[in-house]
């Protein structure tokens, strides 16, 4: 099941890998780290599958008959591959607390290595190429050789200030110096065109010099295709999949404690656009009192106020509550974006203990049905098994969602693929102890012939 998915992984980045000279030890390492966090996805299924294999031998061979009639029930039968799953679930807790934040880590920075660097020059026919820092190469056609080439085009604006240079050549070769850091262009019968400037501005400030050249060296540096630019891993640290339990308990702890820090603070500095909190705000305040102020109090507070300073308490007082939404709707903000991170903390915190559970869960199901179905082999049980896994990897990714958008708690959202699997498992093992015929297509046909049977004889009567 591993290596289905590493191929998948692979599949969907090869366009990005292949084609630029990595070596093979890069790419192996990558699917390496890659194969490590793809085991919370691996290790459910290959349990699934695992079981109902296991148990269908048992069943296609009659073993299980044999040893219920020896008095043993299905449950006790299962039982030591119990014991046997709830290390399996030890281990995978253990690796998925330990190893997968490491390898995430790992395989997520090599990956943007990869992915942004370029080890050989791909100049293709036709197209222009911008690979090469300043330049952009257009060559017509290339000989199978892969050094000959035709209508070569080489747009130059290393200066910073556009296209100022222009090369066209009829034919050339692409030859490597031998320590690999440069390229030369060995172009033949061609012309340059360069613009210059004068520096003394008006319509004659710019002027064109071209020249015609029999054999032309255009050397680019090679340099940043020599090798991978590694990234300090330090620096890809704080994602929520790059962390342990106990990380992610001290990353949600100090969320919670900088929520109320944080409206506290919100709380105090809103005071200062209040002008009457304010020394110059009750400045203004003892202004406005040393007015006589009318004894019935008649019209808006505006009409208060004495005209000279009107204005200036309007002004300030727009002032005061724009600056204050401001900075309430950088507080609000703020405080979406702590919600978001204490989601994606939690999330994270109950995907460690799920992925165990899903290993026992998946066995529940797979044990019974296997003795179900009756079937070996790879045939029955791998449908069976992958209608199962996509059902729980449909509702866990929904599950998953549904809690990043806020719409159900976490740990209801990342529990709820295993709330829906938990009543099939009950289910399955009721009808594997009752040994029912669930699976078994005479069971289907010779109930749809009663049936055709019954309403044929209805028919009759009537």
């Amino acid at each position: 099941m591993l290596f289905v998915l590493a191929m998948q992984f692979f599949w969907l980045y090869m366009d990005e890998l292949i084609g630029k000279g990595f070596g093979v030890g890069l790419i192996l390492q990558l699917l390496f780290y890659m194969s490590a966090t793809l085991v919370p996805l691996a290790l459910p299924l290959a349990v699934l599958l695992a079981s109902i294999m296991t148990f269908g031998n048992m069943g296609e061979n009659y073993e299980l008959v044999a040893i219920k009639s020896s008095g043993v029930s299905l449950l006790r039968i299962m039982r030591p591959l119990f014991v046997v799953m709830m290390l399996i679930s030890g281990m995978a807790f253990f690796f998925s607390n330990n190893i997968i934040p490491v390898a995430n880590l790992k395989a997520y920075t090599l990956l943007y290595d990869l992915r942004n660097s370029k080890l050989t020059l791909s100049i293709r026919e036709g197209q222009f190429n911008t690979e090469i820092n300043g330049y952009a190469i257009r060559v017509g056609s290339k000989s199978k050789d892969g050094k000959t080439i035709k209508n070569i085009i080489i747009y130059d604006n290393s200066a910073g200030v556009g296209n100022d240079k222009l090369v066209l050549a009829d034919a050339g070769e692409m030859i490597p110096s031998e320590d690999k850091r440069y390229l030369i262009f060995r172009l033949r019968d061609g012309w340059r065109y360069e613009e210059a400037v004068n520096g003394r501005g008006g319509p004659n400030s710019h002027s064109q010099i071209r020249m015609k050249f029999k054999q032309y060296d255009k050397v680019f540096d090679m340099s940043a295709f020599t090798k991978v630019k590694k990234t300090d891993e330090n620096s890809m640290r704080g994602g929520q999949t790059m962390m342990n339990i106990s990380q992610l308990n001290t990353q949600i702890d100090s969320v919670k404690r900088s929520k109320p820090r944080e409206a506290e603070r919100y709380s105090y500095e809103l005071k200062t656009y209040l002008s009457i909190k304010s020394d110059y705000g009750k400045g203004m305040a003892k202004k406005i009192a040393l007015v006589k102020a009318p004894k019935v109090y008649a019209g808006n507070f505006l009409s208060q106020i004495p005209d000279s300073l009107r204005r200036q308490v309007t002004e300030m007082a727009e002032s005061q509550a724009r600056s204050a939404k401001l900075y309430t709707d950088v507080t609000a903000k703020t405080f979406e974006i702590y919600e978001d991170q204490l989601i994606n903390y939690l999330i994270e915190w109950h995907r460690k203990f799920s992925l165990s559970f899903a290993c026992l869960l998946l066995y529940l199901i797979g044990a019974p049905l296997g003795a179900i179905i009756r079937k070996g082999g790879i045939g029955l049980p791998l449908i069976i098994a992958v209608i199962f896994f996509v059902l729980y990897f449909i509702t866990s990714k929904t599950g998953e969602t549904l809690s990043s958008s806020k719409e159900v708690p976490p740990y209801f959202g990342m529990w709820m693929s295993s709330l829906m699997l938990l009543p099939f498992a009950f289910f399955f093992i009721r009808q594997a102890r009752n040994d029912s015929k669930l699976f078994s297509k005479e069971w289907y046909t010779n109930n749809i012939e009663k049936l055709f049977r019954y309403f044929i004889k209805s028919k009759t009567k009537a």
